[in-house]
């Protein structure tokens, strides 16, 4: 066989087996999710008492996430904002709408961006963006992480692990987490390490309780 109908042959092969298996994960039965769990996460996080933030119908309709989770935690004169929006199997296991897109969409600029790693020791990593509206100025930490893994920053880490959770347990949902601090006195190191220690007990908590994705009746 010659090079050019052996390269030929290979990519009908290639492309036999991705439509073979885009069949099979159209084939597979609708999940039903519970993301009640996630309700549970503690109003007390390290020294922080949380309240619930309702979100806006319209800013639901946008999001459009199975589930969405919006508080405000104070404690030891600082305050920290979360949200949490957990998307499906059916959904594709991300948001349509990044951070980047919502904060320059609502007038935000941004005027740094970087990424970090919560502990050295440990998996999770965080994207960090410095924001400024009008003169007020907050730092945003924000990661996705599934049933499997966290600290995801970066949207090819999604894909592998979506691709990787639809091969090996039918699933393939994930969550943005969103964590921010107002700028005290613009002292960018304190609201740094203000969102890593809020980060390095949340994430473990929201593993804890990962909502449950089943087959309808």
């Amino acid at each position: 066989m010659n090079p050019s109908n052996l390269a030929t042959a290979i990519l009908i092969v290639v492309l036999l087996a991705v439509g073979g298996f885009a069949w099979s994960l159209q084939m597979q039965p609708t999940l039903e999710i519970d993301a009640s769990a996630l309700d549970t996460l503690p109003m007390k996080i390290d020294v922080y008492e949380g309240e619930a933030i309702p979100l806006e119908s319209t800013v639901e309709s946008v999001l459009r996430a199975d589930f969405n989770l919006q508080r405000s935690y104070y404690g030891a004169g600082s305050l920290v904002w979360l949200y949490i929006g957990y998307y499906g199997t059916a959904r594709g296991g991300r948001p349509e709408h990044t951070p980047r897109g919502c904060y320059t969409g609502a007038g935000w600029g941004i005027e740094s961006a970087r990424t970090l790693r919560v502990d050295p020791q440990g998996e999770l990593q965080v994207n960090e963006y410095l924001v400024e509206y009008h003169g007020e100025r907050r730092l945003v930490h924000f990661w996705y992480r599934s049933a499997r893994r966290t600290g995801m920053i970066r949207g090819w880490d999604q894909n592998i692990d979506r691709f990787v959770g639809r091969l090996t347990t039918g699933r393939a949902d994930g969550a943005l987490i969103r964590i921010s601090t107002p700028l005290y006195g613009n002292d960018e190191v304190s609201a740094r390490g203000r969102l890593l220690g809020f980060a390095s007990v949340l994430d473990p908590l929201i593993g804890e309780r990962w909502p449950t994705e089943s087959e309808a009746d």
